[in-house]
């Protein structure tokens, strides 16, 4: 059942996923009627999507529509509630509250209604009528989050999921310890986690470990780097000179950069001019490390370039913020390699996504999708322990859209991350997911890209949220 941000409330037994090959067809019926001028709207037409999600071709038992605009923070619209299946009426509902910055229509909010449109497509594939979800906005702030979550377990929410930025979440956990509710939350700020928060995200330091890891392994022992400033950086920066030091390797030159091709060319030129050096010297840098994105890389690309980096000595490497489609266009990155995630289930889940909702999902969405799922998995449990830590922190951990995961005590997520190689067009996988358990390696096959759909998201290892 959901009760989300446009006031929908329907219960889910029977649903089933060939039904979203419908819902388009019902939301441009929607659009074709009165509702046209909602749908031109990015609430809108996530209002609608939600709409067709619960009401599609008698899918549920019961529904009933309450289209409002997006609520303030630490509300959500109640709508007319729906009546439950005789079956589903057997037993009280688990309550699960996700908290989501809604407010607005920039890309927070988009990534937020992607995320809260995964949720909706958990509990279609989850098929448990006995999972009521309940999505409040948060307008992005600490005590939109806090008033949030307060509202959510008035209304009995036994976990909560969310919210997306790391700033939000200790208001958050100061509300839900008092009441012994977990908390899953989207950040990736290691910080934040622990003592009843789990980090579903890639932590930027497990990234770096792989990364640097995998570089070991095929031979590099000396590195550069250029990591940009911030909490972000300070973060790679330190889980690089670990995972250097742990293998064995060395550092020879570090420097941190700001964003803008002014502030980024000093910093630049003085570790090319290290890497050519010591390639004079007939021992050249084995690898340069570049923890950036689309918002650094395509102006380092030609720095390095001019600079005359023979790339075939040293080895290229990144972060998932490698991850964009048009990385391959400049041809410096070509050959790079970045971490990420097992592809396979990701293809899957992104084109039924698209498929429902017209749109590539934020690459986020995987983890909002999981977290639903993971507690769809434990809801046939007592009240009570449902969501306890040795509930939630089994070794055999859960499967998830992008392969096996574990919760730890301390709050992070042990994750298996494989390894590619950027190509012209997407990623050749080079390193199976280094997680004992996960599934074969994949190597030789090619990432799929949506060049021709609107990316509405951002890689894994962003910026902390």
């Amino acid at each position: 059942m959901i009760a989300n941000q446009a006031g929908v409330v329907c219960s889910r037994e029977k649903v089933r996923a060939k039904g979203y090959e419908r819902i388009e067809r019902l939301m441009s019926k929607l659009a074709l009627n009165n509702w046209l001028p909602l749908w031109a709207t990015g609430v809108g037409r996530s209002a609608l999507a939600g709409v067709a999600l619960a009401c599609v071709g008698g899918l549920a038992a019961g529904c009933a529509t309450n289209l409002n605009s997006v609520p303030q923070a630490g509300q959500v619209d109640s709508g007319a509630q729906g009546s439950l299946s005789a079956d589903a009426g057997k037993k009280s509902p688990v309550t699960v509250a996700m908290i989501l910055p809604l407010q607005g229509f920039g890309p927070r909010a988009l990534i937020a209604k992607g995320m809260k449109q995964a949720g909706e497509m958990a509990l279609f594939d989850g098929d448990n009528p006995n999972v009521q979800l309940i999505v409040k906005n948060d307008d992005g702030s600490a005590a939109g989050a806090q008033a949030a979550a307060r509202e959510a377990l008035s209304e009995g929410a036994e976990l909560i999921v969310g919210p997306l930025f790391g700033a939000s979440v200790p208001s958050v956990a100061a509300v839900t310890r008092t009441e012994n509710v977990p908390v899953l939350s989207f950040s990736n700020d290691r910080s934040v986690g622990g003592n009843g928060v789990y980090l579903m995200s890639y932590l930027p330091q497990a990234e770096v470990e792989r990364i640097v890891s995998f570089s070991l392994s095929r031979g590099k022992r000396s590195f550069a780097a250029l990591v940009p400033v911030g909490a972000y950086g300070d973060a790679v920066e330190q889980a690089f000179r670990d995972a250097v030091m742990r293998g064995g390797g060395t550092i020879v030159a570090l420097e941190r950069f700001e964003l803008g091709a002014n502030k980024m060319l000093d910093p630049a030129k003085r570790v090319f001019d290290t890497i050519n050096e010591i390639a004079l010297t007939g021992s050249p840098v084995d690898a340069l490390f570049l923890p950036g994105n689309k918002d650094s890389l395509p102006t380092l690309g030609p720095q390095i370039a001019y600079a005359k980096i023979d790339t075939s000595r040293t080895q290229l490497i990144g972060l998932s913020g490698w991850d964009y489609p048009s990385i391959g266009r400049d041809e410096v990155f070509i050959g790079g390699w970045y971490p990420g995630p097992d592809p396979r289930g990701w293809q899957s889940f992104s084109e039924r996504f698209a498929n429902t909702f017209g749109q590539v999902p934020p690459r986020v969405a995987s983890h909002a999708y999981d977290a639903i799922r993971l507690a769809i998995s434990l809801s046939a449990r007592p009240r009570g322990q449902r969501f306890t830590q040795a509930n939630l922190t089994m070794p055999a951990g859960f499967d998830g859209v992008d392969g096996r995961f574990t919760l730890l005590p301390n709050g992070t997520t042990q994750r298996g991350l494989a390894v590619f190689e950027v190509q012209k067009f997407g990623g050749k996988l080079i390193g199976e997911p280094a997680q004992a358990g996960l599934a074969a390696p994949l190597s030789g096959q090619i990432r799929p890209r949506f060049p021709n759909r609107p990316f509405a998201g951002q890689s894994v290892g962003a910026a902390p949220l």
